[in-house]
C-alpha cells in the first residue's frame, strides 16, 4: 500500500509539474510577442516587453516607407502633374498602403496580443484539458512558440517578398499599366524612377514582409488549434455558450477585426487608382470583394473549425444521455404524482419536483440549441463591416455625395 501511495504521489507530482510548466509558458503565449523583428523593435526602442509604444512604431514605420517616395518623387519631377499619367500625389494607392494600412497592420498586432495572450489559461482554466494530456498540451504551446521565434521564417518571408511578391507579382500583374511616378512600362518591363526604385525594393518589400508575416502568425494559430483539437477536450454539452465550453476560442475571432480593415483598406486603394486613371468602375470589383471576404473568413473562421468533431460528438453523446435521463425522471414524477405512488403525507405544494422538471427541460434546450460550428452570425457581421469600412469612400465614385446623402437620408427618414 505504501508504494501504491509513493507512486501516486509520484504521478501527482509529475502532473502539477507540468500544471506549473504550462501556467509558465502562457504567460508568454503570444502570437506576435516574439521572431526576429520583433526583437529588432526592441533593441531599437520602437517596441516594449507588453508591444507598447504602438504609435511610435506606426509613425516611424510608415514615415520611412512613404517620405522618401515623396522627396524622390520631388526630385524627379513627378510630384503633381509632370510627362506622368498618375503623379505621385494622385496615387491613392501608395498613400492608403503606407499611411492607412500599414499602421493598421501594426496597431492590429497589439489588440491580437492584448485579446489573445491569456488564451491558453481559459483551457486550464475551464479544466478542458485532462491531466493525461497536459504533456501533449505543453507540447503544442512549445511548438507554437518555436515557431513565432523562428529566423529561418523570417528569413525565408523576406526571400519570398523579393523573388515572388517584387519580381514576379508586382512587376507582372499589381502595378499600374501606365506611366507612373515609380515606373514607366516598356517592352522589357517596369522602367523604374529614382522613387520607384525606392519604392520596389525597400517600401514595397516592408509591406509585404508584414502582410506575409501576419499570415505566418495565423498559420501558427491554426496550427496550434488543430494540435489542441487532437487532444480529448472535456467538453461539457450543458454549458451556457453553447459551445461546450469553447465559447472563448470562437470570440478569439473578433480581435482579428483590425487585420480585416487592414485588407479593406489595401483593396480600396488597388481599386480607387483604376477607377480614377484607367476608366474601371466600382461594380467591376464585384469578385474581389467576394474574393476578399471569401478569404478572411477562410483564414479567420477556418482554425475554428477543427473543434466540429468533437462539439458534434459531445453533443451526440449528451442527447443520447440526457433524453434517457429525462425519460426516466418524467416516468418517475408521473408515477409519483399522477399515478399515486408519493409518500404519504407529502404534497405538490411546495415540492421542488416541478422546478427540477423545468431546469431538465431547459439544459435540454441548451443542448439543443449547442453549436457545433464555433462562429457566430455577430462575428461575421463584424468581420464585413471591419473589412468594408475602408471602401465606403468609393461609393462616391458612382454618384455624388449630394446625391448620396439625400439617399441615405431617405433610407432613415
Amino acid at each position: 500500500m505504501q508504494k501504491k501511495r509513493q507512486q501516486s504521489g509520484t504521478v501527482k507530482e509529475r502532473e502539477v509539474a507540468l500544471d506549473n510548466a504550462i501556467l509558465s509558458s502562457q504567460q508568454d503565449f503570444s502570437f506576435v510577442l516574439g521572431g526576429p523583428l520583433y526583437q529588432f523593435f526592441r533593441r531599437t526602442g520602437l517596441v516594449d516587453d507588453d508591444l507598447m509604444l504602438l504609435s511610435r512604431r506606426m509613425i516611424i514605420l510608415s514615415l520611412f516607407c512613404w517620405l522618401p517616395l515623396l522627396v524622390l518623387s520631388m526630385l524627379d519631377g513627378q510630384i503633381w502633374g509632370g510627362n506622368v499619367t498618375v503623379p505621385f500625389l494622385g496615387d491613392v494607392e501608395v498613400h492608403t498602403k503606407f499611411l492607412l494600412t500599414l499602421p493598421l497592420l501594426i496597431a492590429a498586432e497589439l489588440i491580437v496580443h492584448q485579446r489573445m495572450r491569456h488564451l491558453v489559461k481559459q483551457f486550464l482554466d475551464r479544466q478542458l484539458i485532462p491531466e493525461h494530456a497536459f504533456g501533449q498540451f505543453e507540447t503544442a504551446i512549445k511548438s507554437a512558440l518555436r515557431m513565432r521565434n523562428s529566423v529561418f521564417a523570417e528569413v525565408l518571408l523576406i526571400v519570398f517578398v523579393y523573388i515572388v511578391g517584387i519580381l514576379i507579382v508586382w512587376q507582372h500583374y499589381t502595378s499600374l499599366a501606365a506611366a507612373t511616378w515609380y515606373a514607366t512600362p516598356s517592352d522589357r518591363g517596369l522602367k523604374l524612377s529614382l522613387a520607384g526604385t525606392w519604392y520596389g525594393y525597400v517600401s514595397l518589400p516592408i509591406f509585404q514582409f508584414l502582410l506575409l508575416r501576419w499570415y505566418y502568425r495565423l498559420f501558427i494559430w491554426a496550427r496550434f488549434l488543430w494540435q489542441v483539437s487532437r487532444i480529448k477536450l472535456n467538453l461539457n454539452p450543458l454549458h451556457p455558450d453553447q459551445l461546450g465550453g469553447l465559447g472563448f476560442v470562437a470570440g478569439a475571432a473578433h480581435a482579428f477585426a483590425l487585420l480585416a480593415a487592414a485588407h479593406g483598406a489595401m483593396l480600396m486603394g488597388f481599386i480607387a487608382n483604376r477607377i480614377f486613371y484607367l476608366g474601371a468602375s466600382l461594380p467591376q470589383f464585384n469578385a474581389e470583394f467576394i474574393l476578399l471576404i471569401a478569404f478572411l473568413a477562410i483564414i479567420v473562421f477556418g482554425p475554428l473549425l477543427v473543434f466540429t468533431l468533437q462539439l458534434a460528438d459531445i453533443k451526440r453523446k449528451g442527447k443520447r444521455e440526457y433524453d434517457t435521463l429525462a425519460q426516466d425522471y418524467v416516468r418517475e414524477f408521473e408515477a409519483k404524482w399522477l399515478r399515486g405512488k408519493a409518500p404519504e403525507g407529502e404534497t405538490l405544494l411546495g415540492s421542488g419536483d416541478i422546478q427540477s422538471l423545468a431546469d431538465l427541460g431547459n439544459s435540454l434546450q441548451v443542448m439543443r440549441n449547442m453549436r457545433i460550428i464555433p462562429v457566430t452570425k455577430e462575428s461575421i457581421m463584424n468581420l464585413t463591416i471591419a473589412t468594408f469600412a475602408p471602401i465606403t469612400p468609393l461609393v462616391l465614385t458612382m454618384m455624388p455625395l449630394e446625391e448620396l446623402l439625400k439617399k441615405l437620408f431617405g433610407i432613415l427618414f
